[in-house]
């Protein structure tokens, strides 16, 4: 054990248990100790890397290709004038898009899953992500808003469903196998929905609602990301509530009780959070499916922890969302494909290995 005194009363030293090392941070004699493995920080570090740097070279490839030294500098205030536009007017707002909106994704599939206990738990496989897309339908269709109105409609049909799920799934508290077939059974209802609005829809409106619908990046600014992205850095506050109380939830409702947890309150909370994460995303880029339900997972394997944690999944959620973005735009020549075309695939595939290798256990 190695012990580091850095002053003020904050002490931090290393711990090694089953041959895992842990960082025990101390802010003084009388305050609780913080625990951070060391595997989980250099996973979540490499994965933002690694997320970073596809974001990088993105920023690079177009029709006026640039290295990343050039877009580096051109980040940086350096380079030509038009270099500057094409970088951080034009190709920036996509690429931040796709890495905050990640980490959203990520965030809030690491909260269900945990509250579930189930690796289906995911917010796109227990509804919420229908049920936002039903709330842009009825704005797109019915009321025929803008892109604003449209965010807001899918904010509203998100937390609707939440509110539906959650009551119609309670009983003398909320069990995560109940919450996951009522949200399955619920999803399957909206999207029923769904086809219907948009066969009653005209032609134009049915396209937009279809090209929204797949989950897209495509045509994003400043303008209508920058809500957004203010509304996503306002939940980092919270999550990081939720991530400290998760782990004890998930050693079972009596044991959460007996350590002085208020269980109900915090997967209310918990539940609201996940929730307003999915719907942040889905408001501004439609319905991205599977990365809720892969990075977590992914995450956990990498880090090798024995529940979910938030960081890594949210670091995970911006590698694939960003990853996933780049080959849609640029993996089929001149075609470029919403993201969620491409999440969709390769997420259908993780999902069915994933039902396989559970079946065989």
């Amino acid at each position: 054990m190695r012990r580091a005194d850095y002053g003020g009363g904050v002490v931090v030293r290393a711990e090694v248990d089953a041959g895992r090392t842990t960082l025990v941070i101390r802010a003084g004699a009388d305050r609780p100790s913080a625990r951070i493995g060391v595997r989980w920080v250099v996973v979540t570090g490499l994965l933002l890397a690694v997320a970073i740097g596809i974001g990088v070279v993105s920023l690079g490839v177009g029709d006026y290709p640039m290295d990343p030294l050039r877009v580096l500098r051109a980040l940086g205030g350096g380079a030509t004038a038009m270099e500057r536009e094409i970088v951080t007017e034009w190709r920036a707002p996509r690429v931040v898009v796709a890495l905050v909106f990640g980490a959203l994704l990520g965030m809030s599939g690491a909260i269900f899953q945990s509250l579930t206990r189930n690796v289906l738990g995911s917010p796109d496989i227990i509804g919420f992500g229908t049920g936002a897309y039903t709330g842009a339908l009825v704005v797109i269709v019915l009321v025929g808003g803008g892109a604003f109105a449209t965010s807001a409609g899918a904010l509203v049909g998100g937390l609707a469903t939440a509110v539906l799920i959650y009551l119609l799934a309670f009983r003398s508290g909320v069990q995560g196998f109940r919450l996951v077939i009522v949200g399955i059974g619920v999803s399957a209802m909206l999207a029923a929905l769904n086809t219907w609005i948009i066969m009653r829809a005209d032609l134009e409106s049915a396209m937009v609602a279809a090209t929204w619908g797949a989950g897209t990046l495509n045509g994003i600014d400043w303008r209508t990301a920058t809500p957004a992205l203010i509304l996503a850095a306002v939940q980092v506050v919270p999550a990081a509530w939720i991530a400290y109380r998760l782990p004890y939830l998930e050693l079972g409702d009596d044991t959460a009780q007996s350590l002085g947890h208020r269980v109900e309150g915090t997967r209310l909370g918990a539940v609201v959070l996940g929730v307003a994460l999915t719907a942040t995303a889905t408001a501004v880029a439609g319905p991205i499916s599977f990365v809720a339900l892969a990075a977590p997972q992914l995450a956990k394997r990498l880090t090798r922890l024995p529940g979910t944690s938030l960081a890594p999944a949210a670091a995970m959620g911006s590698l694939l969302l960003v990853a996933g973005d780049f080959a849609a735009q640029h993996a089929f020549g001149a075609v470029e494909l919403p993201v969620g075309v491409v999440t969709s695939t390769l997420g259908g595939a993780y999902l069915v290995w994933l039902l396989s290798t559970r079946a065989g256990r």
